[in-house]
């Protein structure tokens, strides 16, 4: 989330400006602790959302999220 804040602000935008969201988790298990963290960082209005369960992702990581914001 501190990597997507830091793009977003290197294009002259925050979090605020995120509309939706795909997150890409290793174990759905994991849903409970990925959304309060996620809750954190887009507070009362969350942008629209998408989880989903994968076999894999690159490097093996846990969790994967791609944005779109807009201007």
């Amino acid at each position: 989330m501190d990597n997507l804040s830091a793009v977003l602000a290197a294009n002259g935008l925050t979090m605020a400006n995120v509309v939706s969201t795909t997150v890409y988790l290793r174990d759905i298990s994991d849903f409970a602790r990925m959304n309060k963290v996620y809750g954190a960082y887009f507070g009362a209005n969350p942008p629209a959302r998408a989880t989903v369960q994968v076999a894999r992702l690159p490097k093996d990581v846990a969790l994967e999220i791609s944005a779109i914001a807009s201007r």
